[in-house]
């Protein structure tokens, strides 16, 4: 709430759908009385609803939040993307993707069940139309073996096999994971991939996720012969763990040094310590390397982050 400058008050009002935020609202009057919250409270969540009910085919909604025109791959992909927050009282995933209107290969995704966060990050061969098809491939693949109930070493069988028959010329890498809601144990698997961090107790647990990567996803997996390795790890209530595309740390800062991965978890364990959400340690993340205006990304920049905390029995 702050004053206004035409008279009386505001009141900045998000609009939340689920996990997600999509916006602010902003409610003037000559004074913030309680009746004046609650009414302005009620027409943020029917705001909210309405735009995510009709965003999926207005392309209003689209036009009015993008400040420059959207490049092909970026286009193709986007359309792919999930809400970039999902949670529910126990986990909350988190995204981000930059740069918003270039993007070439990267994409995460993220789904809920009653018992699973299922989480992947991609970074595709290329910036070009084709490495924005090999990811759209890959997702689509993700999505139609977890939604069959394929356990993890099938998902990433299914996706290399998509790869190897539609785009044997192309492969992908990524991290999948799968997180037990109920018992905090976290799969993953590894395709050629920057290993994911763990931030536990406000700090880095160095090398605590780092394996051996299986090679990229595609033919070229295949032609291996190498069986796909699946790792485990239990996670502790309070637990953060950072999925990332290499872009994220070869990012330069305004000194021309790149961000680093030191850096990068410095800023996560900071963020935790001040008891920032995790959409808004992610958002203030990316605005620091993307703000400076000698700051500049390398590649696209994809970051995933899911935080989990035990069930009350």
């Amino acid at each position: 709430m702050e004053e206004s400058e035409s008279g009386g008050m505001t009141a900045w009002i998000p609009l939340v759908d689920g996990a997600e935020r999509l916006g602010v609202l902003a409610v003037h009057a000559p004074s913030l009385t309680p009746a004046v919250l609650r009414r302005g409270r009620a027409l943020a969540t029917l705001l909210a609803m309405m735009i995510t009910s009709t965003r999926a085919y207005q392309d209003s909604f689209v036009r009015r939040t993008r400040a420059n025109p959207m490049r092909l791959p970026a286009e193709m992909l986007r359309a792919f993307l999930p809400p970039r927050t999902i949670g529910t009282r126990h986990v909350v995933s988190t995204a981000v993707l930059e740069p918003a209107y270039e993007i070439g290969g990267d994409a995460f995704d993220h789904s809920l069940t009653d018992t699973t966060l299922h989480a992947t990050v991609l970074d595709a061969m290329g910036h070009d139309p084709a490495s924005g098809l090999t990811t759209a491939v890959s997702l689509a693949a993700c999505r139609n073996a977890r939604r069959t109930g394929a356990d993890l070493p099938e998902l990433v069988e299914c996706v290399d096999d998509a790869l190897a028959h539609w785009l044997p010329d192309q492969f992908c890498t990524g991290v999948l994971a799968q997180l037990d809601l109920a018992s905090g144990i976290l799969r993953w698997s590894n395709c050629g991939h920057p290993a994911p961090l763990l931030i536990r107790d406000q700090r880095l647990l160095v090398d605590a996720m780092r394996r051996d990567p299986d090679p990229p996803m595609g033919l070229p997996s295949l032609l291996a012969g190498r069986q796909r390795q699946t790792h485990e790890i239990a996670l502790k209530p309070g637990d953060r763990v950072l999925m990332y595309t290499d872009g994220v740390t070869e990012a330069r800062g305004s000194d021309g040094a790149e961000f680093g991965l030191e850096q990068f978890a410095d800023y996560i364990i900071r963020a935790t310590a001040a008891g920032e959400l995790a959409p808004e340690t992610l958002r203030r993340l990316i605005h620091s390397i993307l703000d400076s205006s000698t700051s500049r990304l390398r590649d696209d920049a994809t970051i995933l982050m899911f935080e989990w905390s035990r069930p009350a029995r």
